[in-house]
């Protein structure tokens, strides 16, 4: 191998193995969740635990950016919070609802979606064409959520009322990137990241009071290990490794190590959770991962 390639090489790797430990973090979310709810506690207060333990990482870069860099305008602030309360606060607490009544397979194959609803959205409310290779794409996805939604359906009533949730979950994580697109640009993921969660925080936090008595906060000793392991390694851990993965293989490139998730969130569950892998679960993840790689191909 010729010398002058190894940096890249080896580059190009480290960027590799960050965004798949990143998506693997980010996916665990599930699982983690799952087990908090052991603790019979409610989704209010699982997503208020989760952005308290979050909220001094974030913060803290929120306030370096403040300082370092130009201040924002009066749309950008508005924006900011709109974002913050539909990309993170809706969506996360649809999702974690919505696990309280479906499997963590099932879960992360629907949120896996995202970048289908992306495409629909930009289809209906942009009019961009979609073409035959996307359509072709959407139905494989689909189909395999399908396969793995009928087999679970066995589980009872509450399986269409968590992929609802869930499905509700992803559209408002769409909805969230492409109004986010420009923002990027312009200020940084990593600012308007910071920011936006702190303003998700707020609003889980505020919630939790606004439906729960303060006494909810006393919680068992587990429950405040599993929600900094959601908060830290689950949440502020794959923001910030999605970001350099980014820097280093590119956006494509890095989505595309991303669809390890569901299948660690399978195997996961099956671990931890005592959750069934069956051949139906194992032909839909297949399934939507065929779709989304074509789609990430595009």
């Amino acid at each position: 191998m010729d010398k002058s390639t190894t940096p890249t090489r080896a580059a190009f790797l480290s960027g590799l193995g960050i965004a798949i430990g990143g998506s693997v973090l980010f996916s665990t979310k599930a699982i983690v969740a799952k087990l908090l709810y052991r603790y019979h506690i409610d989704a209010v207060t699982l997503i208020a635990f989760r952005m308290l333990f979050s909220l001094p990482v974030f913060a803290a870069v929120a306030l370096w950016k403040m300082r370092t860099a130009a201040p924002l305008t009066t749309n950008d602030r508005w924006r900011i919070l709109g974002l913050g309360l539909v990309g993170y606060y809706l969506s996360s607490f649809l999702d974690f609802l919505g696990l309280q009544y479906i499997s963590v397979g099932l879960e992360r194959l629907i949120l896996f979606l995202t970048p289908t609803f992306v495409l629909l959205i930009s289809s209906t409310f942009l009019k961009q064409h979609i073409s035959r290779k996307q359509w072709m794409a959407l139905l494989i996805s689909y189909l395999g959520i399908v396969l793995v939604f009928v087999h679970d359906l066995q589980g009872g009533s509450n399986v269409v009322l968590g992929a609802a949730l869930v499905t509700g979950s992803a559209a408002a994580y769409a909805a969230y990137l492409l109004l986010s697109g420009e923002m990027v640009k312009r200020l940084g993921s990593i600012r308007l990241v910071s920011y936006a969660m702190c303003v998700s925080t707020v609003a889980c936090v505020g919630q939790f009071f606004l439906l729960r008595p303060a006494s909810g906060l006393l919680q068992p000793l587990p429950v405040y290990g599993l929600s900094l392991v959601n908060g830290i390694l689950c949440t502020v851990a794959p923001v910030f490794m999605t970001m350099i993965a980014v820097e280093r293989i590119g956006a494509g490139t890095a989505s595309q190590a991303g669809m390890i998730g569901p299948v660690s969130t399978l195997f996961l569950g099956a671990l931890l959770l005592g959750e069934p892998v069956t051949s139906w679960q194992l032909g839909g993840t297949a399934l939507v991962l065929s779709g989304i790689y074509l789609l990430s191909k595009k």
